[in-house]
């Protein structure tokens, strides 16, 4: 019994010695393999196994030469009949529990799908290296928020008395803040008139009376309130503070160079089959689509010349494929803007996913009103700028979605949720006045929806105007 005893002692600390080899060698690979770059783990992982092998084959062969071992007379390795040995088993066993053999990725691991959607993002995919270690970038479902409504998505979501006042955007730290600005302004009421007081940060409307936040520009020179209250920034990228500057969004003029002799906006659906709550037989326009359509009703009758592109880019042979959308967008919007080079402003509707249970609904001039978002994406990653995604006008995108911001606060308060930065580009390239807009969610009705296209329209005509 003890002879036993110490056999399987023995057996045991062989083992442990030949695991804690392997695991050496193993490590010695994975180092090998980042600081070069180049080294080929496979055939690392081949000799370490092979070496492991015969290692554990000469130490059994010395403690028990009444073992029967067949050699090659030549070079001395293992026949090829015995190259699948109990030893060689149970290294290739060691192998693949091993975390560090599972973390350097040898176990035949195909390219993942990450399922984001731009229209270069097939080259991105190559830089696989990059997105091992930052998965995170993509791991979100496009263009959306989330479906988990976790991004933003309660913002502002309505908190209604049986009254039907609603709390003004921004909450009580913004009021309290721009408490003087919003008195001198009200006592203007509908009659303000003439130069923009340097002091307002928003447009001047004759139409409108401002009932909700005024900043001042010392507050928006804040980079910290700056993000604090009128940005959510995804993890895909990084807004810093050479990027995010209000001075610099302010001084943009957005007021429209053209006639409207020719197209001069243009409103499409990356996502044309996005749909509300009550879409349904009795109620088949209720999509993005449909509110498109509105929207291009309302700035036709402000006198606007714009184009509606209903052509779908989310389905392929029948099938919902949004994984190629921006892709088939891109092809189609250039032509029209290649038609049409009058056109100057760009605007792709979509409604936002959320969690089922979540309903995004707000007063806004007296009508329940599905909340929209400003949507920029800056091709920048947190490591940096995205050399194959250039988008000249970026920082232009970034004003136009900001003045908009601050002319809905202003004016119709709860209208908006925070603007959402992300990191790829979403076509926003072909002009300085390029928007993508989120009206609502899955669960708002398409009235709610409709709306929301009411303030958008007047919003949009205070920044194109130049006020």
């Amino acid at each position: 019994m003890k002879q036993k005893d110490k056999g399987i002692n023995w057996f045991i600390k062989k083992m442990m010695i030949a695991v804690s080899l392997v695991l050496a060698v193993l490590l010695s690979v994975k180092e090998v393999t980042e600081a070069g770059k180049k080294a080929d783990f496979h055939k690392a992982e081949n000799w370490a196994k092979e070496g492991a092998g015969l290692g554990a084959s000469y130490i059994w062969k010395h403690q028990y030469p009444a073992a029967a071992w067949e050699e090659n007379s030549q070079n001395g390795s293992l026949s090829g009949a015995h190259e699948k040995s109990i030893i060689n088993v149970l290294c290739d066993f060691l192998f693949s529990q091993s975390p560090l053999y599972r973390y350097a990725g040898s176990s035949g691991k195909t390219e993942t799908d990450y399922g984001d959607i731009d229209p270069a993002y097939e080259g991105y995919l190559e830089s696989g290296r990059f997105y091992e270690e930052h998965s995170f970038l993509l791991y979100d479902g496009g263009e959306e928020s989330g479906e988990d409504g976790s991004v933003n998505a309660v913002t502002h979501k309505a908190q209604t008395d049986e009254g039907g006042e609603t709390a003004a955007n921004g909450g009580t730290e913004q009021n309290q803040a721009a408490e003087s600005n919003q008195t001198a302004a009200a006592e203007k009421g509908n009659d303000r008139i003439g130069d923009k007081d340097p002091a307002m940060t928003c447009a001047v409307s004759n139409v409108w009376p401002i009932s909700g936040t005024l900043y001042r520009k010392e507050q928006l020179a804040d980079y910290d309130f700056l993000i604090k209250h009128f940005y959510s920034v995804h993890t895909s990228t990084t807004a810093g503070r050479d990027l995010m500057k209000a001075d610099d969004f302010l001084s943009q003029d957005f007021t429209l160079e053209g006639g409207n002799d020719k197209p001069q906006i243009l409103i499409y659906h990356t996502h044309s089959q996005e749909e509300f709550a009550d879409h349904g037989p009795n109620n088949p326009n209720a999509t993005v689509v449909g509110i498109g359509s509105y929207l291009t009703e309302l700035l036709t009758a402000k006198g606007y010349n714009v184009i509606h592109d209903t052509s779908v880019y989310d389905l392929q042979n029948g099938k919902l494929d949004r994984n190629k959308a921006y892709t088939y967008a891109l092809d189609g919007i250039t032509g029209i803007l290649q038609q049409n080079p009058s056109i100057e402003v760009v605007l792709d509707v979509h409604r936002d996913g959320v969690n089922e249970n979540l309903h995004m609904v707000n007063q806004v001039n007296g009508k329940p009103t599905a909340p929209i978002m400003f949507f920029n994406g800056i091709s920048q990653t947190p490591k940096g700028p995205i050399e194959y995604l250039p988008n000249p006008y970026r920082e232009q995108n970034l004003a136009f979605s900001f003045q908009m911001q601050l002319d809905a606060a202003a004016y119709f308060p709860n209208l908006t949720r925070k603007i959402y930065i992300k990191g790829l580009r979403y076509n926003q390239h072909l002009r300085a006045r390029s928007s993508l807009i989120e009206v609502g969610a899955q669960t708002n009705t398409y009235q709610e929806a409709l709306n929301a296209m009411e303030p958008l329209a007047e919003v949009l005509d205070m920044v194109l105007q130049g006020n």
